[in-house]
């Protein structure tokens, strides 16, 4: 069958890449829809600047750590209904559609986002970009998937992954550019809709998935496209394939139903289609709660963590760790389908958990070697602009930089070095104006620290053990892990169990900060992903090299982790047993 067993033992991405320039087709479908991809980097990446401007335009949001969480999550919140919807619509009305109704909502978002006068209207335009991103995020990677011979689907729907990072890589290089620029943060949130619509204008000239094409009963469509992705002598297995799934369906169509309800009972009821979802789902929740997004999100607010107050410096190192997550990406384009998607999300849970330890442990460092107080200096400001708590403490004299912050004030670092007392005060713009003036550095987010490099570098690990493994797998392995029949509505399950878990990671990470500081925040990242690294070794089998057939077969017959050979095709285990018999 196709995508049999020399998939694994070939250069799967010279396979790629002689498909892809001999049918430049497959890679316009791949990249039209993996704008959607695009979209969802970018907004996870714009937003962590913009938020360092926002506050500065809005003094209840600086104020308030709170609503500076509402506003980054509620995107999340808007992508949980989107993702939700997504389900239904890529069922009902087609990946294509739903790609174009994601553009439309997400433009709208972007539109509003950028004139917004007050919060509570910048809060509406997250929730409208959410939404779309939620349909795209799922949508995207599916259309890819089925439009994709089976050999180089995985590198394919990479690209997906691939166009998240740069995404977010140009997204901080949008925000570098309009930090000088009058609008800032609102030029920052409105160029966003532009991908919308060229993604918009790409996709009105593709077609719709020749998969759900065939599920339609238009089976000539479904062969035209077809010919243009597959090789000639591939096309028919593919049609074999397409039918007999469509057969079985058809044969428990009584079973499956056509509301919604109907569907989820079904698709609940069939055993192959659970074990599926256990391993769709958990591989997208783990995807968020080893802390991922708590960099995309707030990166320049964790490099100030670390010490590093300028926010020009800030947006620059998170450009850096951005970039690396493009490198992962790319990365993981090489090694998907040749060592498979169960051993790449393995290993790099491994080397997550090793990164969030040593930031638990720079972190640390850097919280019990904060700057002490220098009382002097701090009452020398005048006794409105001191920290009121300071001034009411019995044991001012043991107090360093970090106690300070935690009182919700501010440290103006001595012009002598940052390593120095400096003074504890109130967190005000004028106050902060008056540190200004004397050219001393002001630290609202985290405290001068001569390790603070050494938490960026560890973050940039940290980056480039996520993205090849945990940034890209569960997406492609939830576009082939579902039999058709339920493509759609379990793809959807699994993104909102994405987004949820997202939504929890995000709207409670600047509180963690503030109750466990960074140090106790990353511990607990760790120990989220050492249950992550366990969950998936018990309930996700491999898939690669595998038509969408043979994965529903795999989930009929059930996964044994520790048989190592219940992941191979049947033609796998009759070559090895051919050459165990003639040895």
């Amino acid at each position: 069958m196709e995508g049999g067993p020399e998939a694994a033992s070939k250069q799967e991405f010279t396979e790629f890449w002689r498909r892809a320039t001999r049918s430049p087709y497959i890679m316009r479908l791949a990249l039209s829809a993996g704008i959607g991809g695009l979209l969802f980097g970018y907004d996870t990446g714009v937003i962590s600047g913009a938020l360092l401007y926002i506050r500065e335009d809005f003094v209840e949001v600086d104020k308030k750590l709170w609503l500076q969480e509402v506003i980054v999550s509620m995107a999340v919140a808007g992508a949980i209904i989107g993702a939700a919807l997504g389900g239904w619509m890529n069922d009902r009305l087609g990946r294509k559609i739903s790609i174009l109704g994601a553009d439309i909502v997400f433009f709208l978002g972007a539109i509003v986002m950028a004139i917004a006068p007050v919060p509570w209207v910048l809060v509406v335009g997250r929730i409208l970009v959410g939404f779309g991103v939620g349909i795209a995020s799922m949508t995207s990677p599916l259309y890819i998937s089925e439009a994709s011979p089976t050999a180089i689907r995985g590198a394919l729907v990479c690209i997906n992954g691939l166009l998240i990072t740069f995404g977010q890589f140009l997204s901080y290089l949008i925000n570098l550019a309009f930090t000088k620029t009058p609008g800032t943060w609102r030029w920052m949130l409105g160029v966003a809709g532009l991908p919308a619509v060229v993604q918009f204008v790409l996709m009105l000239t593709l077609p719709e998935s020749p998969r759900w094409l065939y599920n339609q009963g238009l089976e000539k469509e479904s062969r035209e496209i077809l010919e243009k992705i597959y090789n000639a002598d591939e096309i028919e297995g593919e049609i074999n394939a397409m039918r007999e799934a469509l057969e079985q369906e058809k044969q428990q169509e009584g079973l499956i139903g056509q509301t919604l309800g109907e569907k989820m009972k079904a698709a609940f009821s069939n055993v192959a289609v659970r074990r599926g979802l256990y391993a769709g789902v958990t591989a997208q929740v783990a995807q968020q709660f080893v802390g991922i997004n708590t960099v995309m999100y707030y990166s320049p607010t964790i490099v100030q963590f670390a010490g590093i107050a300028s926010k020009s410096t800030a947006l620059a190192l998170s450009l850096v760790t951005s970039g690396l997550n493009a490198v992962g990406s790319i990365l993981s384009m090489l090694c998907i389908d040749k060592y498979g998607r169960r051993k790449l999300m393995l290993l790099s849970l491994i080397a997550i958990i090793v990164c969030l330890l040593t930031l638990t442990g720079v972190f640390y460092q850097a919280a019990t070697t904060a700057p002490p107080i220098d009382n002097v200096d701090t009452l020398s400001f005048g006794g409105n602009a001191t920290c009121q708590a300071y001034l009411d403490a019995p044991n001012f004299s043991s107090w360093n930089c970090m106690k300070c912050l935690k009182a919700e004030c501010a440290f103006c670092a001595s012009t002598g070095g940052n390593h120095l007392p400096g003074a504890c005060l109130a967190e005000t713009k004028d106050v902060r104006a008056v540190c200004g003036e004397q050219k001393r550095v002001w630290f609202s987010d985290g405290c001068p620290s001569k390790i603070g490099v050494l938490a960026v570098i560890v973050l940039g690990l940290y980056i480039l053990a996520y993205s090849p493994g945990m940034g890209t797998v569960p997406w492609v392995l939830n576009s082939e892990i579902y039999p058709l029949r339920f493509r759609g509505i379990c793809g959807g399950i699994a993104a909102v169990s994405n987004w949820c878990a997202n939504l929890i990671v995000s709207l409670t990470f600047l509180s963690l900060i503030h109750a466990l500081g960074a140090a106790g925040t990353f511990l607990l990242f760790a120990g989220f992903s050492t249950i992550s690294l366990v969950a998936i070794y018990l309930l996700v089998p491999e898939t690669k090299g595998l038509q969408f057939e043979e994965v529903e077969k795999l989930l009929h017959k059930g996964f044994n982790p520790c048989d190592c050979t219940n992941s191979k095709t049947d033609e796998e285990k009759a070559n090895e047993e051919k050459a165990s018999t003639s040895n």
